[in-house]
């Protein structure tokens, strides 16, 4: 069950089994529904979330529409993360795309996890370098590809999910809509 959770960490630092240990502890499990959002616009994010199993949609809402803004899948830490640092509301929704199996640890968690495990800091600090990078990714695409390239980079680097995403949802992380995706996808199907 944590085996997920554990590969994910020691990717980004070398623990011994009593840190491991303490991490299990800090961390834990939760099975989620379909459609449940975990984080709510206009609320305070309370907690982090390692996806063990599943996809969790996180999306803006403007002038009623949602957009969204990324796609967490499995061996990925999940969050409203500004609004949990800085225990503000939110101005993002998480919500489950599939039934999900979760380790989830909360701020007072955390606090005590800086303390009791040094180590911490620096996972903390990777897993933000890599929604830096991802962020950072998704801002380029926007300035230098166009809508086909953005969704051939998608199709490349994230085949599996435009088997398990509503295509809707894929759309609008590519800033265009659910008919321009199929005119896309239509016209690449035709070239091969």
């Amino acid at each position: 069950m944590r085996q997920l959770f554990h590969n994910t960490l020691k990717n980004l630092v070398e623990l011994s089994e009593k840190e491991k240990a303490i991490l299990e502890e800090a961390f834990v499990f939760r099975q989620v529904p379909k459609k449940f959002k975990l984080a709510e616009e206009g609320q305070v994010a309370k907690e982090v979330y390692f996806i063990n199993k599943g996809l969790i949609r996180l999306y803006y809402t403007k002038e009623g529409e949602e957009i969204t803004g990324f796609i967490f899948q499995e061996g990925l830490f999940a969050s409203s993360y500004d609004s949990f640092l800085k225990q503000q509301p939110s101005n993002q929704t998480l919500e489950t795309l599939e039934e999900c199996e979760l380790l989830v640890i909360d701020k007072k968690g955390m606090e005590e996890l800086y303390q009791t495990l040094p180590k911490m800091h620096i996972i903390t600090r990777k897993v933000a370098e890599l929604r830096f990078i991802n962020a950072q990714r998704i801002l380029s695409s926007f300035i230098l590809d166009s809508p086909e390239e953005r969704y051939r980079k998608f199709e490349e680097e994230h085949k599996d999910l435009l088997l398990r995403v509503p295509q809707h949802y894929i759309a609008s992380f590519l800033g265009i809509t659910p008919v321009s995706l199929s005119r896309i996808r239509k016209r690449l199907k035709e070239s091969e």
